[in-house]
């Protein structure tokens, strides 16, 4: 027989903790109200006021919306948070909004870095800009220079060999 007190709340002071292990795929959109820590896959959005982690096994393929992000594992799409730091091994594809960004030798960012509150160009914008600014050209020779503005390695692959045969020496 146990004693049961009436008066206990089931709500916790310490946060609880969601972790996606190794082997488990997870696809949709989430609401997250503690820390997460994922091992396994997850494909979609996750929102959260807490820090998440990504282990060496872990992949996270969508948006994320946190207050700090750790990735040893692979982390790919859209990221807004306070701090990132990619650690050694870690992989991230993505553009990332962040006040603190830190990269361990031997990990990989690729993608675009925006500070929180910074005007985001995108593409259609950037398309309008260079429309905008963008005159017909009236001779073949004015289309030769534009046309090598716009690619300036057109005649590079043209000078290029057939075949490239590599050897030891």
């Amino acid at each position: 027989m146990g004693i049961i007190k009436r008066n206990v709340s089931a709500k916790s002071n310490r946060s609880a903790v969601t972790i996606i292990a190794q082997g488990n795929r997870f696809h949709g959109d989430t609401s997250i109200s503690g820390k997460m820590h994922v091992d396994g896959e997850f494909e979609g959005s996750i929102d959260s006021s807490d820090d998440i982690s990504i282990g060496k096994a872990g992949r996270i393929c969508g948006r994320i919306r946190a207050h700090a992000v750790n990735v040893s594992g692979v982390l790919e799409g859209e990221l807004i948070c306070e701090s990132l730091h990619i650690e050694r091994g870690g992989h991230v594809c993505a553009n990332v909004f962040c006040s603190t960004l830190s990269i361990d030798p031997e990990a990989t960012f690729i993608g675009e870095r925006r500070l929180p509150g910074e005007n985001r160009l995108t593409w259609e914008s950037e398309a309008r800009q260079i429309e905008s600014t963008y005159v017909e050209p009236e001779s073949d020779f004015e289309q030769a220079e534009v046309a090598e503005y716009f690619d300036p390695d057109a005649n590079l692959i043209d000078s290029l060999p057939d075949r490239i045969t590599l050897s030891r020496k």
